[in-house]
């Protein structure tokens, strides 16, 4: 599915239109290229693992070209893509596309700034669903999983109120869930929420699916028993059950959440359900 660019959303620039000189594109030696370090931040231990992440999964088809200025001895200053001209250096590629600036030291560091501080942030659902489209595995399966409890992970962050039934935001925990439970336990505790008391709208919330999981991995008699489970949990309130642990408040602990919500459920279930013959047994 394709959209194409539209302007009318957008309010029209009002400062006087003065771009500079047209860059040039060209391919450069990676060894004209340096770094000026009055500007530039050092690569640190969160910089070098994104470094070694590019190298890693090295493709063209990911790099975008890397903005320098022709400064003395006819080398080029990189004012973005450290990380990405580091990361084909180490992958022995000799030249990197580069597009050539015409900029002082002044206008270099404002070049950077520009790059680097006018970042719209990518979501992490936004992130997944990039991930589906290309195909990558885990992501395939997070869906797969979905599907099958009738969960949504919406692309864009939004205010509880407006999250329909089945919609999350939680992708971070359901792929957290995935990996640690399996999907077997994560669909069945979806369903908990999304196939009972007329789909618990706004309530695929992390620190829930997290409670979940935990007390149904923990209870496999409970968690087989999908029938009897999505029965009992008919008549459990989320809602109340949340105003509880909130009681008002605008921030609430995840951890704290998640423990009141996994402690209100393992004594909701054992009084409807009977002792599990799990570790919540024990």
């Amino acid at each position: 599915m394709y959209s194409e660019l539209n302007k009318k959303r957008f309010a029209s620039p009002r400062s006087e239109f003065s771009p500079g000189p047209f860059p040039m594109l060209e391919w450069l030696e990676i060894e004209k290229l340096v770094v000026d370090t009055t500007y530039q931040r050092q690569i640190g231990r969160r910089g070098a693992a994104n470094v070694f992440q590019i190298a890693e999964q090295f493709d063209w088809s990911k790099f975008a070209p890397v903005i320098v200025a022709p400064v003395e001895g006819g080398r080029f200053a990189i004012v973005d893509g450290q990380h990405r001209t580091t990361a084909a250096m180490l992958r022995a590629v000799k030249t990197v596309p580069c597009q050539i600036v015409q900029a002082d030291r002044a206008k270099q560091a404002a070049a950077y700034s520009a790059v680097n501080g006018n970042v719209t942030k990518t979501t992490a659902q936004q992130l997944y669903h990039a991930k589906v489209a290309a195909c990558d595995k885990s992501a395939l399966q997070l869906a797969k999983v979905c599907a099958a409890a009738g969960v949504e992970i919406v692309r864009r962050n939004m205010v509880q109120s407006q999250i329909k039934i089945g919609q999350t935001q939680a992708v971070g925990a359901l792929a957290r869930c995935l990996s640690i439970y399996g999907p077997d336990t994560l669909i069945i505790a979806l369903k908990c929420i999304t196939r009972t008391a007329g789909g618990n709208a706004s309530f695929v919330r992390a620190t829930i699916i997290d409670a979940l999981c935990e007390v149904l991995h923990e209870a496999p008699a409970w968690r087989d028993a999908d029938a009897p489970l999505l029965a009992a949990m008919e008549k459990f309130s989320f809602p109340d059950v949340w105003e509880q642990i909130s009681a008002g408040r605008d921030q609430i602990f995840p951890s704290t959440a998640k423990k009141t919500m996994a402690d209100a459920l393992r004594k909701f279930l054992r009084r409807r359900l009977g002792p599990s013959l799990g570790k919540e047994a024990a």
